[in-house]
């Protein structure tokens, strides 16, 4: 089969890699039919996650056909549809049975990470009966890939994790497609503000019509003195990092409110200040986490009903064999315009 192979920092590959096959009876082999491109996979490129082994098969994302099941697979069978949950979970062990699937005792965010994912024509998908979602006929194939990961990412590490509740005013610093995520799972608590914060006048145009209420870009503006113009001096009672830079994070610190919510989404590769000097007597919360996938089925009905239209993140299209032009767009998002990048087999 083809992949798209990690090297080295800036080094990847189209490449001929041996088909998955069975390696647990609780595995299954899926056949990709769409998948993406994360911006945790351009971390990767860019050399921030360096336990990220040579030779590794990137991605986590996507949806596809059954293949191949171990002997210990219930749920599914040959010729099924499904999605392709980011984080494998046994649904055994002590992290599982708290919900906390990202920290699986022997799984967690595992695939195009620790293990081979899902850029490629076909994967093997550890305890696939909990790590695989039916699809039903007649569902949107394109719309269900942003189940995989961007949509509970937004929704559990920006919105439940910054306590988002009716009447309030957030911030999401980023309008990448988790930030986008974030803005359009953070409507389901009604705020009366979603002020979003980003460099790219595309961005924000596409933010405005998800629902912001205000966008600033911070390369033209002051966003710090925006955002207070907007609260009065307040500040905003949640804000959501979804760039993992110092910048970014330092941001959410200035503009935070007095017993405001700060939800870290980001992929950090590298040490930010936290400003304890300015934030000790402030009553603040700070928050990280690693999506669990715990909402999934939720939003997999929200989805469904057209309550939320994620395909609306679905700027370009390729074919598998075109994915380092895939790639190039996505590294090139400002120029491309570009938001998420689906890659169809």
């Amino acid at each position: 089969m083809k992949a798209l192979v990690y090297y080295a920092p800036g080094k990847k590959s189209w490449e001929e890699q041996p088909k998955p096959v069975i390696k647990e009876p609780t595995d299954a082999v899926v056949k990709i039919l769409k998948t993406t491109i994360c911006g945790t996979d351009l971390h990767i490129m860019k050399g921030d996650m360096p336990e990220v082994a040579a030779g590794r098969i990137l991605g986590h994302e996507g949806v596809g056909i059954i293949e191949e099941t171990g002997s210990a697979v219930s749920n599914f069978k040959k010729g099924d549809h499904v999605i392709i949950s980011c984080v494998t979970s046994c649904g055994k062990c002590d992290y599982c049975k708290k919900g906390m699937y990202s920290h699986c005792e022997k799984g967690g965010w595992i695939l195009g990470y620790m293990i081979d994912g899902t850029q490629a024509e076909y994967v093997r998908i550890p305890y696939a009966d909990n790590s695989l979602y039916p699809i039903p006929a007649g569902s949107d194939e394109e719309a269900l890939v942003m189940l995989s990961d961007i949509l509970p990412t937004g929704f559990e590490c920006g919105v439940l994790n910054g306590q988002v509740k009716p009447g309030d005013t957030i911030a999401i610093v980023g309008a990448g497609p988790v930030g986008m995520a974030a803005l359009l799972t953070a409507q389901f608590y009604t705020p009366a503000e979603i002020i979003v914060i980003d460099q790219d006048d595309n961005r924000l145009a596409v933010a405005k019509t998800f629902g912001a209420t205000h966008t600033i870009n911070s390369a033209s503006e002051n966003a710090i003195e925006k955002v207070m113009a907007i609260t009065n001096g307040k500040g905003v009672d949640t804000a959501i990092e979804a760039v993992g830079i110092p910048p970014t994070f330092e941001l959410c610190e200035e503009i935070i409110a007095a017993g405001g919510h700060i939800a870290n989404i980001g992929v950090h590769g590298k040490s930010v200040s936290l400003h304890l000097e300015k934030l000790w007597d402030r009553n603040i919360s700070i928050t990280t986490r690693l999506v669990d996938t715990i909402s999934t089925p939720m939003l997999f009905k929200t989805v469904q009903s057209k309550k939320i239209q994620p395909k609306k993140l679905i700027t370009h299209r390729f074919k598998l064999d075109q994915m380092i032009k895939a790639y190039d767009t996505f590294e090139h998002a400002s120029r491309e315009k570009a938001l998420k990048v689906l890659i169809e087999n």
